[in-house]
């Protein structure tokens, strides 16, 4: 019998995700999409509502993530044609987008990040934005 895993806490599990890739900010985001990465919104359409939406970015809500964007999966996005695939994700603040590049990691997207700071960021960063 193996020894149990001690747990961890949120902000440990964080560091250690985001340990695996390097986080990008706004600008760096926005110049990756124009190089034809795929920038992925998976805040919820609550938000998205109240603070509208990146132009070009796809929405995926979180929980449908992997299965959008595996290339080898039978619900795949038509863009999620390779591992080797740019992905940008974007929660609202940078936090849950960590979690999910992490998870796409492990799907082997090795090229997925996330956004530093999130939708919030980007908007702060004075990047284009569509109103609700």
């Amino acid at each position: 019998m193996s020894a149990a895993v001690p747990p961890v806490g949120i902000d440990e599990l964080l560091e250690r995700v985001r340990a695996a890739y390097e986080r990008i900010g706004p600008q760096e985001a926005y110049e990756a999409s124009l190089d034809g990465a795929l920038l992925v919104d998976i805040r919820y359409q609550a938000l998205r509502e109240r603070d509208g939406l990146i132009p070009g970015a796809v929405v995926v809500e979180r929980n449908e993530l992997e299965w959008r964007l595996d290339p080898q999966g039978s619900h795949r996005l038509p863009e999620a044609v390779s591992h080797d695939l740019r992905v940008v994700v974007i929660c609202n603040e940078g936090y849950a987008s960590s979690l999910a590049a992490g998870s796409l990691h492990a799907l082997g997207l090795r090229r997925a990040t996330d956004l530093t700071g999130g939708f919030q960021a980007w908007r702060a960063a004075g990047l284009p934005v569509t109103p609700p």
